[in-house]
């Protein structure tokens, strides 16, 4: 349905996005994931028209949409990582507005605005104004302005951040609902690996504006397939224990969230026997260790060395 190809764009002296190439099929969910500055909202503004490429083209069922924008606009819905809505409107007020900027006939936006408001579980506010909801709803409405015109293609650029479970939890199961009832085709970022896991057929990791890895989610945990995950918690953190863990050389990543270290180390390697040991050279009390099998996390960190929030 969507095909990218080497996408790049270049800002004076930066290269933000760096020839890149995707695809997308009718009907699936793939994930866009990237620590912050590796190039996933320059892409996607670049999918949405906003912003032409540098080089490269975007083609919509093989057709390029950089010389007519309007092809994907009329198929396209984007949810953006900021609220972009009225507060001093209601909520239907909002899909009023934004319907009449897609040009939906007055008979079809009512009719449009009705079913959107119960896919998005507002009707019972409709008449609030949106400086009253709280984030999930504001969320949820943001979704439903995207979702005004029936486009084919959604782009959610983290529907999710900085909204309570309840709310995050009802937006996760309308995307999974929309997509298997309505075939909606939708590219989804997000900072919560669970959502990625949850949602999405494929996915795609950019770092330094490049795609560094790409598969379905099997396939892109068999990156570390020979790898396992050591998760140890220790009373005291202590910054020496630290740094004789880094020092040691079968160590492939540590990421830290004190007091718990998660430690990626070679299958055939063990190297518990030096943990224990550095551990009573630096008087480091460890509670417990966990053996587990990589996780997406586990692979986004050792393929960026970065966690994803960075």
């Amino acid at each position: 349905m969507l095909e990218v190809f080497e996408l790049t764009k270049r800002f004076k002296n930066k290269e933000a996005v760096k020839g890149i190439n995707f695809y997308m099929e009718k009907g699936e969910i793939v994930g866009l994931l990237g620590p912050n500055g590796a190039g996933k909202s320059t892409t996607i503004s670049m999918i949405s028209s906003l912003v032409l490429p540098t080089t490269g083209d975007v083609r919509l069922r093989n057709e390029s949409v950089l010389k007519k924008p309007e092809k994907i606009r009329k198929v396209l819905g984007v949810v953006p990582q900021d609220i972009a809505l009225y507060m001093d409107l209601t909520a239907r007020e909002n899909l009023e507005f934004f319907g009449r900027i897609h040009k939906i006939k007055k008979n079809d936006l009512k009719k449009r605005i009705e079913e959107v408001l119960e896919i998005i579980g507002l009707k019972d506010r409709e008449k609030d104004l949106v400086k009253t909801f709280s984030g999930g709803m504001k969320r949820r409405l943001n979704i439903g302005v995207a979702l005004l015109h029936e486009p084919e293609l959604i782009i959610m650029d983290e529907p999710t951040v900085g909204i309570d479970p309840q709310s995050r939890n009802y937006i996760l199961e309308t995307v999974k609902r929309l997509n298997e009832e309505k075939q909606i085709t939708v590219l989804y970022t997000s900072h919560y690996m669970e959502e990625v896991e949850y949602l999405c057929d494929r996915i795609y990791i950019m770092d330094h504006g490049e795609v560094i890895a790409s598969g379905t989610k099997d396939e892109i945990k068999s990156i570390l397939s020979q790898e396992q995950t050591l998760v140890i918690q220790v009373e005291i953190l202590k910054g020496e224990f630290l740094k004789g863990l880094e020092a040691l050389p079968n160590i492939k990543n540590i990421s830290v969230n004190d007091p718990i270290l998660k430690i990626i180390v070679p299958k055939k390697v063990n190297i518990l026997n030096e943990i224990f040991v550095l551990a009573g050279e630096t008087n480091t009390n460890i509670s417990s260790v966990q053996i587990e099998t990589p996780t997406l996390e586990d692979v986004f960190l050792h393929l960026t060395g970065r966690q994803l929030r960075d």
